[in-house]
């Protein structure tokens, strides 16, 4: 954890001891919970792994149990009706491929009204309609998030502070947040950054069962890969400069805006986002979107998804003549190959069913045929491997505790 991370960790209990102090009870209130997924994921094809945008490792012909087994433990304390704290350690395999535990949520609340409340501290980066409980397997009906749509921004937390703000609109409940702070995770192996990070989201209760979301964040992206800061160094000595700086991602603007229904009602369930990320550097700008239907049967809820991510602007203007050659590179085809790599379109038809079997336990099996376009969102193993219709087979055990 570096230093900016500890200073905020280090703020936020601070906070919970002034707070306990303040308050009139001798003793705080602790609760301690947890929630974990045991799940295995396999394909019909080698040449490339399936995986969660951001990890390093996948399955294929080979199953895995990597991609989506987790272990998360959360520990809250209510100090008053003003004052409380959340911390959450999770395990799963990160950017690094490590199942290292990390600090995942550590934040002070208080509860200033009934309907205002700031948290200052670590939280789940609010950019999907599940945000907050996208880790926690038992929460959702699928087996994991569309990566179709939840792909785009392969980071979960942010560090800084969120005001939120409930109130009625016509006899229905209207929720504002507000948020700033900065990101910062390994996304396969490479630093990503998100400083000077704001964003407002909006959740309107419409009718009985159905909610609208809507939501905008943006920020100055940096990209820590020595191998781009060594061709966009390169570019900047030769009259290509300006593809050098579109390529370049260091403190580039970039936003991420989503809107979304959830509906809930009886034995139906139907969920849709739409979102569309936008940057000025060579990671492109993305469409997403996702419709899932479920119908409940006792104590079963079989669904389908279908999904689908799309590439925009590459944001890099190639006017590199492609026999242009600079210190044995072909400098047009390398600058081709560094923004085709980070293109990942693929579309999705899914089939699922979540079995209730036991009291906070949930059984879950899910079939994904996906039709990449390229490598899609799979982490290609043989550069062979392009343009496949590929069948992905998960199953997993959801937990809480």
């Amino acid at each position: 954890m570096d230093s900016k991370r500890k200073a905020v960790v280090a703020a936020t209990f601070v906070f919970c001891a002034s707070a306990a102090q303040a308050q009139q009870k001798a003793e705080p209130i602790f609760s301690l919970s947890g929630f974990g997924t045991v799940g295995i994921v396999g394909t019909d094809q080698d040449g490339a792994q399936y995986l969660i945008p951001g990890q390093v490792r996948g399955g294929d012909k080979s199953w895995s149990g990597e991609v989506d087994s987790k272990l998360g433990v959360q520990l809250g304390a209510k100090f008053s009706g003003m004052f409380s704290a959340t911390v959450q350690v999770l395990s799963k395999q990160d950017g690094e491929g490590s199942f290292t535990p990390g600090v995942e949520w550590a934040f002070a609340k208080l509860q200033a009204t009934p309907g205002l409340a700031l948290r200052l501290g670590r939280m789940g980066a609010p950019l999907f309609a599940v945000s907050d409980v996208r880790d926690v397997g038992y929460a959702n009906t699928w087996l994991r998030p569309p990566i179709d749509v939840y792909g785009q921004v392969p980071i979960s937390h942010f560090d800084g502070g969120d005001l939120t703000w409930q109130t009625s609109l016509a006899g229905r409940t209207l929720t504002l947040q507000a948020l700033a702070g900065q990101s910062s995770s390994k996304v396969g192996r490479t630093k990503v950054e998100i400083d000077s990070m704001l964003g407002i989201n909006a959740t309107l209760e419409l009718i009985d069962g159905l909610t609208l979301r809507l939501g905008h964040v943006t920020g100055k992206l940096s990209v820590g890969s020595a191998s781009l800061n060594q061709l966009v160094g390169l570019l900047r000595q030769t009259p290509f400069a300006s593809v050098g700086e579109q390529l370049d991602a260091h403190d580039k603007r970039a936003s991420f805006s989503g809107v979304g229904l959830n509906y809930d009602q009886g034995d139906w369930i139907a969920i849709a986002e739409y979102t569309k990320r936008k940057t000025q550097s060579f990671i492109p700008d993305t469409t997403g979107w996702y419709v899932t239907l479920g119908y409940r049967v006792a104590q079963f809820t079989p669904y389908v998804t279908l999904s689908q991510q799309k590439t925009g602007s590459s944001n890099v203007d190639n006017t590199i003549p492609p026999a242009l050659v600079v210190g044995g590179l072909p400098l047009a085809a390398v600058v081709n190959g560094a923004t085709a790599a980070q293109s990942t379109p693929q579309k999705t038809a899914a089939l699922g069913v979540r079995w209730d079997a036991w009291r906070n336990v949930a059984v879950k099996a899910q079939w994904d045929s996906i039709k990449t376009t390229g490598a899609g969102q799979f982490q290609v193993t043989d550069p062979g491997f392009d343009d496949k219709r590929v069948n992905v087979y998960s199953l997993a055990v959801d937990f809480v505790f």
